[in-house]
């Protein structure tokens, strides 16, 4: 067997899990829900590959923070995690609701009126 079809025969869902599992529990649960998602899990393979691959160009925080966001939004693919990371939507603080400055007027009735 040609030496990068050993590579790909060594591969395995554990190994990745496993591989996961170091960077974060998002990130475990993520790469454990793309293996799901096929049929046959060595469909997905690369593209776990290439998700584990992202720690070392942005680190194991932003990943799995990134892992995290994804699995929110229910998308499971790699381009949804570079554009997470590429875009810095990893570190946005969901939980902030934006101050809406409100004029006093007489016809804006408030949140009380629809109780």
């Amino acid at each position: 067997m040609p030496s990068h079809h050993r590579f790909i025969s060594e591969w395995s869902s554990e190994k990745f899990i496993t591989w996961a599992g170091h960077i974060g529990d998002n990130c475990k649960g993520y790469i454990t829900g793309i293996l799901d998602k096929k049929q046959h899990p060595e469909q997905s393979y690369k593209s776990c590959l290439g998700i584990l691959h992202l720690a070392k160009k942005v680190g194991n925080l932003r990943l799995d923070n990134a892992c995290k966001r994804a699995s929110d939004y229910g998308a499971y693919n790699y381009n949804i995690i570079d554009r997470i990371l590429k875009k810095g939507w990893d570190s946005l603080d969901e939980n902030i609701e934006p101050e809406i400055d409100m004029p006093n007027h007489d016809n804006i009735r408030g949140g009380h009126y629809y109780k």
